[in-house]
């Protein structure tokens, strides 16, 4: 779960607890962030459970988002995600795909169909991340041959030897 989504629940809900107390709803914004930044989901759970507000959207949008906390919460350690060296927002991954799929993609003139497109996309990964796949129907089993069917009917069988990317047309 990205934590900077996960935050924009939390800055989404301070107004309606605390409509007109600016400082109020920073306050509380600011010590519910810094439970959410450091994995403690149970302590935000219970923070959010004691509210009482007095307006009924407010006590709808606690319960909401209380839920979204709950059901989300194994998705949010982020102290644990950042010690394995894992990223906590999207962004990286965001980059990455508009690096591998766009350039790839979307260069001038160029058109696709949903099918070309997929197993382009599959060998540019298989490429950039030095994977080596075989795909059999629907299924994706590592081997050191990738096959793809291209548009008019053709078969290449990919190999990808740790010299390098070859492909090379099979009949």
């Amino acid at each position: 779960m990205d934590l900077y989504h996960a935050r924009e629940h939390l800055w989404n809900l301070a107004p309606k607890l605390y409509p007109d107390n600016a400082a109020r709803q920073k306050r509380w914004i600011m010590a519910a962030q810094d439970k959410l930044d450091n994995g403690r989901i149970e302590s935000l759970l219970t923070s959010l459970r004691a509210l009482r507000p007095a307006a009924t959207e407010a006590i709808d949008m606690v319960r909401t988002e209380a839920g979204y906390f709950e059901a989300n919460a194994a998705r949010m350690r982020y102290p644990e995600f950042r010690r394995q060296g894992l990223f906590v927002g999207t962004g990286v991954m965001e980059a990455g795909c508009r690096t591998v799929i766009g350039t790839r993609l979307k260069q001038s003139g160029m058109f696709w169909t949903v099918r070309g497109a997929n197993a382009i996309i599959a060998l540019r990964c298989c490429q950039l991340s030095g994977t080596i796949l075989k795909t059999i129907g629907r299924h994706v089993v590592p081997d050191p041959h990738f096959w793809v069917v291209g548009q008019f009917g053709y078969v290449a069988q990919i190999i990808l030897p740790a010299a390098g990317f070859q492909p090379a047309l099979a009949a």
